[in-house]
């Protein structure tokens, strides 16, 4: 689907002849759990006479964050329906939480689908806030009105197409801080809801050679250096653990390169990223269970995400060096597939032994992450959906985050601020002692088949193929890259594009 228009104005919110204006609204547990209008929504109260919060409660309004209201304004103002969305308590500062207003501006646009122009008048500080404020509800406007195109071949009497024009009300529509916002969250927004159209695409029309090619086609144009390896490639250049994934389909293998280098910026500092591009997980010959196995389609949502990151950075010419290493592979049981047992020699020389071709994307990315430190760089930021074990520990919203203490920090602060939590976990010594091999240089599960600290041990795996002296973060995405519910704030169900904003905004933080 086409991505709404974006505009900011600063006419009076109750004479924008749009379709629907949204508002927002809190609740006031001191008074009672009455309702009040949030900031920016002053004209239509105003126009409502005082009536508009008794109305609003009477359609069952109360203020809680992300509650969509509907109301016919009956000519009281220049648009038909206004839509109050709930952003929780009156805050005790100028501006609710970001992330409650970029959830909240979802939600009230999710539900204007099939409206043609929609108007945001939501609350606005006018202190050093603002930048942020305003991104947020840029950011959730955008990320709300996605929706995946399907395959369905017969017309959907129902189906309303999202909103087509979001007007966002600022004092100052002239304003170039707030251009800047405008234009940033364009390409943000581009970035994640084409990796959700990735992550959503059935996995017999995107396997690796299609894949590799979709990102080659979507970095045509973006001034982005390209490479990309094929099978016989990445076997005559000694990428065994891709080459042991990837030979169990018919479906080739890649490696997909893509290179970003600042203008004018004198030894600038070098980023790499790293995506799992596993296309369709069965496990292999350690065959997953049949239940659930079809959202396996999404275990490429690191890759994904790493790709239209890039295209981001091409778009937002950060003072950053950045590459990025999309390792692609179908995980397949077939005659050819690798096996539990094997020893396998990795990109760096190292020697791992399989004891569960399951635990498939450690394997591709100990390769991308020995290449990309071959190549050089003063960062590693990878991402994957790596273990089960991330989501029983921290279920389905919060990423694992493991590595270098400085990149883990950036990580994590960067997450909190943009919406995208993760949590810091350890790397013991006893869960590497586990994974002790009797014949090679590391086991790549515990030894002892132990399931314990699961997604401990993938971490650990891919320490041992990061270079001395390169600051490192693993973000295990397996619970929030793909959103199994109902829709909810700015997520759709599918792919979400996490965590394409955490790494844009650590990449912010390095130029």
């Amino acid at each position: 689907m086409t991505q709404p228009s974006l505009s900011l104005v600063d006419t009076d919110p109750a004479e924008l002849a749009v379709d629907a204006i949204v508002i927002g609204l809190h609740s006031q547990p001191d008074e009672g759990g009455a309702l009040l209008p949030a900031a920016g929504a002053e004209s239509i109260t105003a126009a409502f006479d005082g009536k508009l919060t008794s109305t609003l409660a009477l359609l069952g309004a109360s203020g809680a964050p992300g509650e969509v209201t509907k109301l016919a304004t009956l000519g009281t103002i220049a648009a038909p329906l206004v839509i109050a969305v709930g952003l929780g308590d009156e805050p005790s500062g100028s501006a609710p939480d970001p992330e409650t207003l970029r959830r909240g501006t979802g939600a009230a646009v999710r539900a204007l689908a099939g409206s043609g122009t929609v108007a945001l008048a939501l609350p606005l500080p006018d202190d050093e806030d603002a930048p942020a404020v305003l991104r947020a509800i840029l950011e959730g406007a955008l990320l709300g009105s996605y929706k995946f195109a399907g395959y369905k071949t017969k017309p959907q009497p129902n189906r309303r197409d999202p909103v087509a024009a979001l007007q966002v009300h600022v004092p100052d529509a002239g304003d170039a801080a707030a251009a800047a916002e405008v234009t940033r969250a364009e390409v943000v927004a581009r970035a994640v809801r084409l990796t959700r159209d990735w992550v959503n695409t059935p996995p017999n029309l995107l396997r690796p050679p299609q894949f590799a090619d979709a990102v080659v086609a979507a970095a045509e144009g973006t001034g982005l250096t390209v490479e990309v390896l094929d099978f016989d490639q990445l076997k005559a250049g000694g990428y065994g653990g891709i080459v042991a994934v990837g030979q169990g389909s018919e479906a080739p293998p890649r490696l997909v390169k893509l290179s970003y280098v600042p203008e004018g910026v004198e030894s600038p500092k070098r980023v790499a990223l790293v995506g799992k591009g596993i296309t369709f997980d069965t496990g292999g010959i350690s065959i997953k269970p049949a239940a659930g196995m079809w959202e396996m389609k999404s275990d490429m949502a690191g890759a994904a995400a790493v790709g239209a990151t890039m295209l981001a950075v091409a778009a937002l010419k950060p003072g950053v060096a950045v590459s990025a290493y999309l390792a692609m592979a179908e995980n397949m049981p077939s005659g050819t597939a690798y096996r539990p047992g094997d020893v396998i020699t990795m990109f760096n020389g190292k020697r791992a032994e399989v004891y569960n071709t399951d635990a498939e994307g450690r394997m591709v990315l100990a390769d991308a992450i020995a290449r990309a430190c071959a190549d050089g760089t003063d960062y590693v930021f990878e991402t994957s959906t790596l273990t089960g074990g991330q989501v029983i520990a921290l279920g389905k919203r919060i990423a694992g985050l493991m590595g270098s203490d400085d990149a883990v920090e950036r990580v994590r602060a960067a997450g909190a601020e943009v919406g995208e939590p993760a949590w810091p976990m350890p790397l013991p010594d006893e869960v590497r002692k586990g994974m002790e091999s009797d014949i090679a240089d590391i086991s790549q599960t515990n030894s002892n088949l132990d399931r314990a600290g699961h997604m401990l041990q993938g971490g650990i795996f891919l320490r041992e193929f990061v270079a001395d002296g390169v600051e490192w973060a693993h973000i295990d995405i397996a619970g929030p890259s793909y959103h199994t519910g109902e829709p909810s704030g700015y997520w759709s169900k599918g792919g979400t594009g996490v965590p394409i904003r955490t790494l844009l905004s650590v990449i912010d933080q390095l130029g």
